[in-house]
């Protein structure tokens, strides 16, 4: 069983910054495809990036260019950097944690990104 705790969520002016944390109760973290996705009120959850056990990284095209996506397994954490955030980048955003056999959701964090 992995535990995911996020952090980071908050209340922002469009063109601003977050930075999400997420960290992982899992032993050997480093072997774990992590992910972040996201859901809007009224909309199905959707990936927003991924980073693989190998340092591979993906992302939405909605997020290419302003999202960063990154792991340190030394902290068993992945983050996620947020610049130029849009109205629309409000959502609850999940870490997710899968390998072979299993994946794990965390609880979410709230991003809101208003004038």
């Amino acid at each position: 069983q992995v535990q995911l705790v996020e952090s980071g969520g908050d209340s922002v002016q469009p063109g601003g910054s977050l930075r999400l944390s997420c960290t992982a109760s899992a032993r050997s973290f480093s072997i774990y495809d992590m992910g972040w996705y996201r859901q809007a009120p009224g909309k199905q959850r959707e990936l927003v990036a991924t980073v693989l056990s190998s340092g591979s990284t993906n992302y939405a095209d909605s997020v290419k260019g302003r999202f960063t996506i990154s792991r340190d397994n030394t902290k068993s954490t992945v983050y996620l950097q947020m610049d130029r955030l849009k109205v629309e980048d409000t959502a609850v955003y999940y870490c997710h944690a899968f390998f072979v056999g299993g994946g794990y959701w965390g609880q979410g964090t709230q991003v809101t990104v208003s004038s």
